[in-house]
């Protein structure tokens, strides 16, 4: 695959249930990352994730991000393609960069370059 589904984001609003639950249920590692922010790792091979409290105005979701090589390029074509940019490049300390778009269907997906 050349462009694989690198990271996983689940938008959360109770993070103590909510931890609890996927640690119960999945055996997930999660870590404090920052503010508001686990880290998942699931030890088992697959891809490490993220748990996210979000804001009231926010539902909670469920994000995947896809790495590329570079950001505003794959951004471009998101826009050439019918889609919609919500997030531009937003740098992640010491990780590397990451955007969000919505897809023609709705979907939110994130892009991620490392």
């Amino acid at each position: 695959m050349a462009h694989p589904v690198v990271h996983f984001e689940i938008g959360i609003r109770d993070s103590e249930k909510s931890i609890a639950f996927y640690r119960d249920l999945f055996g997930w590692d999660v870590q404090d990352a920052g503010p508001d922010y686990w880290l998942v790792s699931p030890g088992n091979g697959g891809i490490g994730g993220g748990l996210m409290r979000g804001r009231e105005d926010i539902p909670p979701y469920v994000t995947v991000y896809v790495a590329v090589d570079d950001l505003q390029p794959s951004l471009d074509r998101v826009v050439e393609l019918g889609g919609e940019v919500l997030v531009g490049p937003t740098p992640i300390p010491d990780m590397g960069s990451f955007a969000l778009f919505r897809d023609p269907d709705g979907n939110v997906i994130g892009i991620i370059q490392q």
